[in-house]
């Protein structure tokens, strides 16, 4: 049966939280032992977003896997997965919804359902193993979807920078969570970055 083994990682530590910003010293670092601790996984390719910090994780992580191919595309880009609808949800969740223009409920979801078919479900010839360098919002939305949970439990799932999730899909089963942010390829100093200060410990 064919099956796909699809990586999924955020890109590192930042400089700033702009979308101009590239990596910190730190994230380097952290895409560098990303990239070793993939060096056996037998990957394909390795496709990431258009903004610099995933581009400069993916280029970090491609300069220690140098025969793997490496490609850009909008749809590993940052972007809302889901114009989820707030009432019901904690008031900290619809405070974050609220600051969502109509342009990004409109586009992002529809960026969002492109993505799915690209790097969810089964191949449809041979084996296909892939590491795609995104941001939060993928990484969660494509867990919730294999998990077949409600749209809107894609909030509240962080992965930390460099962290890595690993989904399969196989023809005739369900998709499995193999990882969700695995980060035992970063030493302590390194890990926790990304998520809410609350989380860290």
């Amino acid at each position: 049966m064919a099956s796909r083994l699809l990586f999924l990682a955020r890109h590192g530590e930042p400089d700033q939280l702009t979308d101009e910003a590239g990596l910190s010293a730190r994230g380097r670092r952290q895409a560098a032992l990303l990239g070793e601790r993939l060096r056996g996984a037998g990957l394909d390719a390795v496709q990431h977003g258009p903004l610099p910090r995933a581009a400069q994780t993916a280029e970090v992580v491609g300069a220690v896997l140098p025969t793997v191919p490496v490609h850009v595309t909008d749809l590993a880009g940052d972007h809302l997965p889901h114009d989820t609808d707030p009432a019901g949800l904690p008031p900290a969740y619809a405070r974050f919804l609220d600051g969502f223009t109509t342009a990004e409920r409109f586009d992002g979801p529809r960026v969002t359902a492109a993505a799915v078919r690209r790097f969810a479900g089964p191949p449809t010839d041979g084996d296909v193993r892939e590491l795609v360098v995104t941001h939060a919002f993928l990484i969660a939305w494509l867990v919730r979807d294999a998990l077949d949970a409600p749209a809107q439990r894609w909030l509240g799932l962080n992965p930390q920078h460099c962290g890595l999730t690993v989904l399969r899909y196989t023809d005739g089963l369900p998709p499995r969570l193999v990882a969700f942010n695995d980060v035992a390829h970063l030493p302590f100093e390194l890990r926790g970055t990304g998520l809410p200060p609350e989380y860290r410990v």
